[in-house]
């Protein structure tokens, strides 16, 4: 039984869209967990006061930066990644 070229090019469209959805899907899971990592980084570090040295991963290495330079980063990425996260989620 032949499928009509129409049809078969209809199913490779469709095809390669649950392909993308599949891809989206799973870059919304990973930006979940980021999100959760960096808050769970954030509430960690406003438990603690400003003279706690702070330090940051810069590679394989850690770098001693200042709280509130530390706080401000931290709170800039998590409204980065939420940002990200309802833009892939619109795609969704």
């Amino acid at each position: 039984m032949d499928i009509p070229e129409s049809v078969q090019h209809q199913i490779n469209q469709f095809q390669q869209l649950q392909q993308q959805a599949q891809a989206v899907t799973m870059q919304v899971q990973n930006v979940e967990i980021q999100i959760q990592e960096t808050e769970k980084a954030l509430e960690e570090l406003k438990k603690t006061d400003e003279n706690t040295e702070v330090f940051k991963q810069a590679g394989t290495l850690l770098i001693k930066v200042e709280y509130a330079d530390a706080l401000a980063e931290m709170e800039h990425k998590l409204e980065t990644l939420q940002i990200r996260k309802q833009t892939m989620t619109r795609q969704e």
